[in-house]
Order: structure tokens, then sequence, then C-alpha cells
């Protein structure tokens, strides 16, 4: 469950329960299963019309396809643009492409957290020796910007020269948003002593993970023509959709973090304990250690840009020797596989059969499909300052059933190399960060959000009303209870 400080908690799953009504429309609900619809007549009476149609059924379905993406319906945005909006700027993604800036080493300024040690028994599990994954329950906190006390604290310091603060995943997405696919929207806060604060909203995009979003063919809705008519009895098109994927994977990877983590051994700790945990009632915390650092974008010493970023880090892996310090600190994240006869399955080859033997070509088909997701664990790994990213390979025990996996195998990637393979700039990250920057510091004082379009590769900027965030969740709380009232029961 997400709490409304940021705390991400879904050890509980199994039977997903979420505030947010895209991810419960998208839960399987159980029923019967049946043979997947396919939409189209009967065949036709001549001869020669019944040939082609069967043609267009076996020998021609790529054309079958061609058709049905035309079908496909638009994805909706993932806030509404309110009336009231201005809209201030509009970028394309080919503008984000060409930008540049080099960004030097950060400083850090203060950690927090413990760590614990990465169980290497995990490094030998393969297809032959899988292990089933175990949802555990640890507690997690993520908060955002704005809700981070450390990130107050040095934003009111008077030594602080810092005009911008986020947080690592949301920074990480504005590196990488010319990859994205899937609507995505922050909120910002521009101070009146010019001080800027980019936030996640409560139960947006930020807390979950997308799968196949850079996919020829994505996942589709349930109630996207391509499933037929009767999409609601179809088990296969209920259990992969966008939203019950993103939920699906969150829970993942999450649990596989936890899982991989050896708390037996003594934790690694920080300069200061856990700012979020305030009780030991709260459940026992997730290994997890925040960097916080300052890092310079500025193009002119008489104009400075210096932005403060809560960064992540999951584990340690220990020493020659118990006493000696970590050998390297390491962020956790995972692959998965879903369905291969499932719309959206991008042509990934079947784990069981390929993983062991051509785990390069699982991967190079994962970076296509995945592109956006990797480049953001990379950014985050690197921005964090990670040593290695350890990433685990997780498939469903069986097609059908989203709530049982195995863990299939594990992969050590140092985040700068898998950056060089993915073909993605750092550069290119920072010119756009600071391309973004720009248009806050050019704007008054006040509320701001920037949306990426849910169907065109395009980012706009808009100027909303400060009271935004508190009608948004009386919106929200007032949707909540329309779903749960129950219906009036009958006067007699």
């Amino acid at each position: 469950m997400l709490a409304e400080a940021g705390l991400l908690d879904i050890g509980d799953l199994p039977a997903p329960a979420i505030g947010n009504a895209r991810a419960r429309d998208a839960v399987a609900q159980g029923g019967q299963l049946v043979d997947e619809q396919v939409d189209g007549g009967t065949a036709a009476h001549a001869d020669d019309g019944a040939f082609d149609h069967v043609r267009q059924r076996g020998a021609r379905r790529g054309g079958y396809r061609d058709w049905e993406r035309t079908q496909r319906k638009a994805r909706e945005a993932s806030i509404t643009v309110a009336p009231d909006w201005e809209q201030l700027s509009e970028i394309d993604f080919v503008r984000l492409h060409k930008l540049r800036m080099d960004v030097e080493a950060p400083v850090d300024l203060e950690s927090y957290g413990a760590l614990y040690a990465y169980d290497r028994s995990y490094d030998r599990v393969s297809v032959r020796f899988e292990r089933p994954l175990q949802p555990r329950d640890r507690v997690h906190y993520n908060p955002t910007t704005s809700d981070d006390p450390v990130i107050q604290q040095i934003a009111e310091s008077p030594d602080n020269k810092a005009q911008v603060f986020m947080t690592d995943s949301i920074l990480a997405l504005l590196m990488c948003a010319p990859r994205s696919v899937y609507p995505w929207d922050v909120v910002i806060t521009k101070t009146e002593d010019g001080k800027m604060f980019f936030d996640k909203r409560a139960n947006g995009p930020f807390d979950f993970v997308t799968v196949n979003e850079n996919a020829t063919e994505p996942p589709i809705e349930l109630n996207d023509p391509a499933n037929g008519p009767n999409p609601e009895r179809n088990v296969r098109a209920r259990i992969n959709t966008p939203s019950a994927l993103s939920l699906e994977a969150t829970f993942v990877n999450e649990n596989f973090g936890f899982q991989v983590c050896d708390e037996t051994k003594k934790p690694y700790k920080f300069s200061h304990p856990n700012p979020f945990h305030t009780s030991a009632d709260d459940g026992q915390l997730a290994s997890c250690g925040y960097r916080y650092r300052r890092f310079n974008l500025s193009t002119d010493e008489e104009d400075p840009v210096e932005m403060v970023v809560r960064t992540e880090l999951n584990a340690y892996v220990p020493g020659a020797t118990a006493k000696a310090p970590p050998s390297q600190l390491i962020t956790i994240r995972t692959l998965n596989e879903f369905d291969s006869r499932a719309p959206g399955a991008g042509g990934a080859p079947d784990w069981r059969s390929r993983l062991d033997q051509s785990r390069g070509a699982v991967v190079a088909t994962e970076m296509k499909n995945n592109s956006f997701k990797l480049a953001r664990f990379t950014v985050q790994s690197i921005l964090a300052g990670a040593d290695n990213m350890k990433v685990g390979f997780i498939s469903r025990a069986n097609p059908l059933d989203p709530y049982r996996h195995v863990i299939m195998g594990t992969s050590w990637f140092k985040p700068k190399e898998l950056a060089t393979q993915m073909a993605y700039s750092l550069a290119n990250g920072w010119g756009i960060v600071r391309t973004i920057i720009d248009l806050v510091r050019d704007a008054p004082p006040g509320k701001f959000v920037l949306v990426k379009d849910p169907n065109r590769p395009i980012i706009k900027f808009f100027k909303v009303p400060n009271d935004f965030d508190q009608n948004a969740e009386e919106e929200e709380e007032e949707e909540v209870e329309e779903e749960a009232a129950p219906d009036a029961p009958e006067e007699e």
C-alpha cells in the first residue's frame, strides 16, 4: 500500500488493493479461461472468399496486426489538464535529443539509513536451480521531495546555495524523458526566494515500474478493440494490461530487493539513522541507504545553478574480512517475464529455454522493449554513486498466474558500462534537466506541472493554481468514495 507520506509497502500482496483506480481495475478478478476472441465476421460464402479469409488469419498475419494496431485506443493522460491551466511552453523529444551538458562529480552532503549485505548465494541461481520469490513484509520509504525533512533542512540552512531540490527517481525520469512512451507528470513548486522543488503525486507513475513500454506493440488495455467483444472473460487479457503488469512488476522489484539481502549479518550504517522511520511499530525496515548529493549545473560562475538530490542504495557487498569496510555499494533491480503469448510480449525469447544459454539475447531484447525503464535504473545507480547494479530475472511460475514468481537468474552490471551499451548519454540527460530548470527559473513564483503527452513525444509545461494539490486530493477522495459506496437498499 502506498501511504500518504510516500511509504511503499506492498509486502501484503498477492491480493493487491491500492487506492489507485487504474491499478484496481487492472487486477485479475477471477473467471473462466476461454479462447481468445478474434474480431471479424464469418467466412465468405464463395470458395475464393473463404480462402482469402483463411490467408488473412494465417499467412498474412502481419497485415492483420497492422489493421489491429490502427484500432488501438489512445492512451489517457496521467493527469487531467484543467481549463484554468496556462500552458507556458512545449518541447518535443527531437529537441531534447540535441541537448548536451557536462556536469562534474557531485559533492556528498549527508548520508542516512543502513544497508544489509547482499547474499552471494543468489549468484548461483539458474533456470535449473531456480528459487521462488518470497514476499517479505519490509518497510521502504520513498517520500516525495517536499515531504523529505532532510531536504527541507538543507534548503533552510543559511549555508545552502542550492536552488533546485528533487529525488533520484524524478531526476532519472527527466534525464531519460526522450525514451518514455507512457504518460507522466511532475509537480514543481517555485518559492518567492527562487527555490524549486520537483515533486511526484501520490499514487502517480513514479511509484510503479512499467513493463515493455518501448516494445513495438506494447501491452494493451482491457477495453482495447484488439481484445475482442468480451475481454472481461479472457484471463490472459485481464492480467496483462499495462496497469496490471506495472503493479506486478513493482511487487516483484520490491520483494526481490528484500529477499536477496542477508539480514543475519551486521548492517553497514551510514552517518545518520533512517530519517523517515519514526517508530518500531511501523514495521521492519528494508535495506536502504540515502545519500544527499549536490550537483553543479552552472554554465556561468556569475549565475550558479546547484541542485540537491536524494539518492538511494539498496545493499552492500562485504569486504575480504568481517571487519573490512564494504567492497561495493550496490543497487538492486529486476527484469520480469510475464507471458510470451500475450499481446505486448515484444517478441521476447522464452527465458526457461534461453536465459542460461543465451543471456545476451535476453538482455538485448529487454534493452529494446524496456529501454526507458532500464535507462532509469542505470541513471539512478549512477546518481547514487553505486559501484554495481544487481539485476534479477524474475518470471511467473505459471504464465496465467501473476501472483507466484520464481528467480531464474541474476547478473552484475557496471552502471556506466550499461549506459554505454544502451547508447545512453549522461551529457544529454543533464542538458534536458538544465533546460527544464531554466523554464522554471524564467517563470514567476507559483506552482507548475510538467506533463508528458500520452500519445505524442511532447512535454508540456503548465502554470497551475496554487491550490492545485488540494483540489487534486479532493477529487481523488471523491472518486474513491463513489467507488466504495454500497448500493442504496430498495424501499419496501
